[in-house]
Order: C-alpha cells, then structure tokens, then sequence
C-alpha cells in the first residue's frame, strides 16, 4: 500500500555522510557534542515534575514515592535504549517521527508525528502555565504583586471564585481561604468586562514563551548556551536542597516506608511520569550533532541517569523532612523550607524553578519546529515548514509557527486540559519507538557507535506475562464482569492483556529481543491509566491529523514520486 512506503535507512545514512539531510541540504549548524546533548536532556526532564507533581505523587505513596521513580526510570529506560538504537542508525532529525517511516511506513510515521506535537508543542503550553505560577511567587517575594487577572485563565478563576464564594457563604473570611482560592476569587471579582465577558489571561506565561522562541529563532548556538547555563544552575540548587535538607531529614518519617500500600505508590504514575518527559527532545537535533552517531544515544543515557539519582534523592529527602501527608501543595519543595522557617531556601528553589521551567521551554520550542521541517522536507506538509533561514540556520517558520501555538493558548487555558493528553502523545510515540526497533534488521556494530544489546525473549517474556496475570487476576475479574458497562478504563485494561498475550506468543515463535518488547509493554501499560475522556481527546486530535494527512499528505509525498 502506498501510505505504507518506507525510507531507506541505507539512503538517509550516505546522505547524511555526503552532508545532506535525508536527501536534502541542511544547513544547520553542527555544533552539539555528547556534553550538550545531557544537559539538553537534563533541560528538559528537570522542571515542573520535580518542582511540583512530586508533592502530589508523594501525598500518594508516601517515602515509598522513591520506588516509582525507579520503575518510572526503568520503563523510560527501555525507551531511551530503543531511541539511541534509531539515533544510532538514522542521524537525521526527527525524531521518532523519522524512525517510524523507516520501520512502519508513512502513515504510521505521519501519526506519530502528529502525536508528538502533543508531547513537544501541546507539552509546552503546561509548562508555561507552570512557569508563570512560579514567577509569579517569585514576584511576590519581592512584594510585586501583579492583577489577578493577568496571571491565571477564566476557566480556573471562575472554578476557584465558585469554591470560595460557597466558603464564604458558610462564615470564613477572604483571608482564610487557601492561596490558590483567594487568588481566583480575586481575579474574578476584579477583571475588566469586554462585551460581557471577564477579560481573564495568563500574561506571564505568554511573555516567557515569546521570549524563548526568540531565542530558538536566532539559533541553535545561542540557545546551547543558554541551556547549559540554566542545567548548571538548577543542578547546583538541586544538590545544594539535598545536602541541606539530608540535615533535617527525620527516620521517624520514613515510618512507614509504604503508608497505602504499593497501590498508593501507582497512583502517583501519572505525575512522576510527567516528571520524565522530555528525555528523547534531544534527538531532533540529530543534524545539528557532532558525531549523532555516537553522541546522541550517550547524551540520552546519561541525562537520564542523572535525572533519576537527583529524582530518587530528592523524593527521599523531602518525604524525610516532613510527614508525606503535608506535601499535597503546589510548591512541596519551597513549603518544606518554609516549615522549617529557612524562607530564604524558599526564594532560591522559587528562582531555580523559573529557571528549570525556563530551560523545558526552551528544549521543547526546539524539538517542535525540526519535526516540522522534517515532515516538510518529506513533503507531508508545505515546503515552507522547512525554510532554513540564511543567517541564524534555524527552521525559521515553523519556530515561529509553533510559538503562536504555544502561546496564544497559554494564555486562555487551564493546564489540566492538556496535561494527559501530553502524556498519551509521549508514551504513543514511545511504544511505537521500541515496537519499530524490532523490525529493524542486524547489523555489525560500528565503531564509536551504539547498539542495543539483543536479550532473547523467549522464555522471560511469557513467565512475566504470566507472573503479571497472577498478580493482577483479581482485576481481570473484575473487568470482564464490568465489560457490558461504561467502564472504558476496564476495557483499555482487557485491550492491553489481549496485547500482552500476543507479545508473549510472538517472542515465543520470532525469538524477539527483550528490551524493546518489554519497553513497549511497560508504556502501553501507563498509557491505559490515564482518564477516558483524554483518551476521547486523543482520538479527536488523531482523526484531525488524519484528514489533513489524506487531503494534503498522502498526494505530495515524496515518496509519491
């Protein structure tokens, strides 16, 4: 079938080696080595998640949380292994958008790309709404106190102005609601009226992103620069938090380790995952590499062994400081300080996390655009999307492109609309990354390069298939007595054992390698746990990408010719 045509990975490599890209002039600026790879990966994975969501997940499981972030590290490792296995072979950007047209064909190729602006561009848009947040406690501190109105979105102004006029209603005071209350009252009781409508936007968050597609725009140097800078910086703090806090770390709140069981601790898999997204934006700037070959796979790696040390210690310390049940707060890092009346510990991780978020922003506006030029390039959408600009050697357009998306929604929309739907279009991309790996034929192993070790799955793989459905016959149970209602989560679940049954089967018969079979299985998994209704949202979003594919995609292809 036509939409099913592939690339030719012999091809794209002695296109790449002839200093083309994928059979077409670059232009971009090959200025990346293996240590601005980590710190790129390191960019983007430490931000929001370690700032924020790990006081939710925390809350959860209590000191226990640092046995997810090892299991979440493990599953993103499989991931990152099978990336640095394309990365390897295929040193051209794009991303997991490229790697699946080698192995899958077009069309899949096509929706993993469209499934990866979610990840990139969509991303984005929450970790702005996060960057302002901080800022603005930044500003705080120093009694700058911006409107109301200018710092939040109507829809989450308008939930907390419902809340605490009911609070009030019942006899509390404006003073006593909690911040995040008071804040929304105030906004909503403030804003300006044009044409009946509350003039409600989150200002700070669409300045931050004009400033960092700026930057992205006038190149890829400038902005390695700025990352390494920004890595260094919350590193530093990072470190700094564990060492201090390791003094006021209290063994009678690790008591107990594991206070709602292991099931307390899985409920927090959907914000500690949101914590390792990103790892794998480094490998769009395979063009932009030294040696991709051989960097970006060790870049990879390495940033996120580091990401999950910082991660696990500081899960640690935290739950040590304070008993896990006080940790449910937006800011668990700087409330943990201010608890302990070291306030100006506070103002710096305030600092460090508008940095952090800072250097996401910037990783991701940079992944965005290079998958769109490579989709361009392969005639999937306009030529413009490709344009190198002649002085900065930036895909220029479709920076600028990707910068209107994030930020004209950034300020109308409240962040929980698209975070699950952020961590569908990653954990997508991620299962068909290390399903493609397994059609990708052997080869020798290169010198200086990587390649992922073959592990046979023949028989490891059905015993833990078997092991899982022991553990989890009580759910199964479950699910099939509630398969005729609309539980669709119980449904995903069957889905996912008919998958799980099949993947045991095939690495029976085919002799299939253990690492990517089971990465694909592990993110599958994590991808059934989110609600229902992003699910709903995701195949909207696959059904628009779609259409657009086969009205303009399908017939201009290069690959058509």
């Amino acid at each position: 079938m036509s939409v099913l045509r592939k690339k030719s990975i012999d091809k794209i490599v002695a296109d790449a080696e002839a200093g083309a890209a994928d059979g077409h002039s670059s232009g971009l600026r090959k200025v990346l080595g293996v240590r601005d790879l980590t710190f790129m990966g390191i960019a983007a994975v430490v931000g929001a998640g370690i700032f924020s969501t790990i006081g939710s997940a925390a809350f959860s499981g209590g000191p226990g949380i640092a046995f997810l972030f090892i299991i979440t590290a493990v599953t993103c490792g499989f991931s990152a292994l099978c990336y640095a296995e394309f990365a390897s072979r295929v040193p051209i950007a794009g991303s997991a958008y490229t790697y699946a047209y080698v192995s899958f064909g077009e069309l899949i190729a096509w929706i993993i790309g469209w499934a990866l602006i979610l990840e990139y561009a969509i991303g984005n848009i929450v970790v702005a709404i996060s960057w302002s947040g901080y800022f603005n406690n930044l500003l705080e501190a120093f009694n700058i106190n911006l409107p109301a109105w200018l710092a939040t979105n109507a829809t989450t102004a308008k939930e907390a102005f419902t809340e605490a006029a009911t609070s009030l209603t019942a006899g509390e005071n404006v003073a006593s609601l909690t911040k995040p209350l008071r804040q929304g009252y105030e906004a909503w009781t403030t804003a300006p009226l044009i044409g009946g409508y509350r003039f409600i936007v989150n200002l700070p968050a669409f300045i931050i992103v004009v400033l960092v597609t700026i930057l992205a725009y006038i190149g890829i140097k400038e902005s390695k620069k700025s990352t390494n800078f920004m890595v260094v910086f919350k590193i530093a703090v990072i470190i700094f938090i564990i060492i201090v806090g390791g003094f006021f770390v209290d063994l009678d709140n690790w008591q107990p380790f594991l206070p709602n069981g292991f099931g307390g601790v899985l409920a927090g898999v959907s914000a500690v995952f949101y914590a390792y997204i990103g790892f794998d934006a480094i490998s769009t700037t395979a063009e932009e590499c030294k040696n991709p070959q051989r960097d970006l796979p060790r870049g990879m790696i390495y940033s996120l062994l580091i990401c999950t040390v910082l991660y696990i210690l500081i899960a640690l310390v935290l739950t040590g400081m304070v008993n896990y049940s006080e940790l449910k707060v937006d800011d668990p890092l700087a409330y943990v300080f201010e608890r302990l009346n070291m306030p100006w510990i506070s103002y710096m991780i305030s600092v460090s996390a508008v940095v952090a978020t800072t250097s996401v922003l910037l990783v991701f506006q940079l992944g965005q655009p290079r998958i769109w030029m490579s989709m361009s390039r392969d005639g999937l959408l306009p030529k413009k999307f490709s344009n190198v600009h002649p002085r900065y050697q930036t895909p220029a357009f479709a920076t600028i492109v990707t910068g209107f998306l994030v930020a004209i929604p950034a300020l109308f929309i409240p962040s929980s609309i698209v975070t699950d739907l952020t961590s569908i279009g990653t954990l997508f991309a991620f299962v068909l990354v290390c399903a493609g790996v397994l059609l990708l034929p052997r080869i020798m192993k290169g010198p200086g390069k990587f390649q992922l070790p073959y592990i046979n799955g023949k028989i490891i793989i059905p015993l833990m298939v078997i092991g899982f459905t022991f553990l989890s016959w009580q759910r199964i149970n479950d699910a099939v007595a509630n398969i005729g209602s609309e539980s669709y989560q119980e449904v995903l679940f069957l889905v996912f054992m008919a998958v799980l049954y099949i993947s045991a089967l095939f690495s029976f018969l085919k002799n299939l390698s253990f690492i990517p079979v089971v990465g694909a299985l592990c993110c599958a998994y994590l991808m059934i746990e989110i609600p229902a209704d992003s699910w709903f949202w995701f195949f909207v979003w696959m059904g628009v990408g779609l259409v657009i594919y086969f009205i303009y995609g399908r017939r201009r292809s290069k690959l058509a010719e």
